[in-house]
């Protein structure tokens, strides 16, 4: 109970004492603003920009990692000869750390030697990552998605595999048809897994894309995307604003306590544990 209280109550009981400060960056004093750094914050153009940058990043992230790791976790169940293998090559990815997956994305971007960059032009699209706020945006996602589609695969792989084989041979005799038969068997006996990673995913997609995110944009000149804890990040420890960057951390817990409540009374609602 101490080291949770120290590691993480204590952290957040700092942080939402300091956004009420304006601090001196240097650690001389500090002065009671009340809720100025909140309302310049929510007032701010610039941060609503990133904040709607972050929605769309966290939804496409979480569902395509979701998807591609449930397709994939279907196809290797399915493969009786070299099935280890399979698995081996689809699980590697996942023990690469965030900031090494970063440079590895940034090299399959490069503009000299990337060959997603070649492929991209051979359908003529100059694909310009680092340059070009878009492209930057899709191979940021392209990236935090290749990164966590083995964690995906892992759980879900794990919870096809637990499907009693009297269950699959009543529903291969009740359904000949091999989607209609996971749509209405297979993927409600997933659903729990599936809720799981959904809470896994939209975290990861928040806050565990720092790493890959520090990669792809840092020192970049152009204006690139960012999400909200890594503005949090530069304002705080770039800037000197750490009144601000406190307020900008407590307005981002709120917004992870809203989604996990949302998540747990509407969607966990669809979910049969039995």
């Amino acid at each position: 109970m101490a080291i949770i209280f120290v590691f993480f109550y204590w952290p957040s009981v700092q942080a939402i004492q300091s956004s009420f400060y304006l601090e001196d960056p240097f650690g001389f004093g500090s002065t009671f603003v009340g809720l100025a750094n909140y309302t310049d914050v929510l007032k701010s153009g610039e941060y609503l920009g990133i904040a709607r940058f972050t929605a769309v990043f966290t939804v496409l992230v979480t569902f395509f990692s979701l998807s591609i790791g449930l397709l994939l976790a279907v196809k290797a169940d399915g493969v009786i000869r070299g099935n280890a293998t399979y698995k081996t090559l689809l699980i590697w990815v996942y023990a690469i750390a965030p900031p090494v997956a970063g440079l590895m994305g940034m090299m399959m971007f490069d503009q000299h030697i990337g060959p997603l960059v070649k492929f991209a032009a051979f359908f003529g699209w100059d694909l310009k990552v680092g340059l070009n706020y878009n492209d930057t945006a899709f191979a940021m996602i392209v990236v935090s998605v290749w990164k966590q589609i083995p964690y995906n695969f892992i759980f879900f792989l794990s919870g096809l595999q637990g499907i009693p084989v009297s269950v699959r041979e009543a529903a291969l005799m009740d359904c000949r048809s091999g989607f209609r038969r996971f749509w209405t068997v297979i993927l409600p006996l997933l659903a729990p897994t599936a809720f799981f990673l959904l809470i896994i995913n939209t975290t990861y997609a928040l806050f565990d894309t720092f790493g890959v995110i520090d990669v792809m944009v840092k020192d970049k000149a152009a204006n690139n995307p960012i999400t909200l804890v890594y503005k949090v990040y530069m304002d705080g420890f770039r800037g000197n604003d750490l009144g601000g960057s406190s307020a900008q951390s407590v307005i981002l817990m709120i917004i992870v306590f809203v989604l996990t409540i949302f998540q747990f009374r509407f969607i966990e609602r669809r979910v049969h544990y039995n």
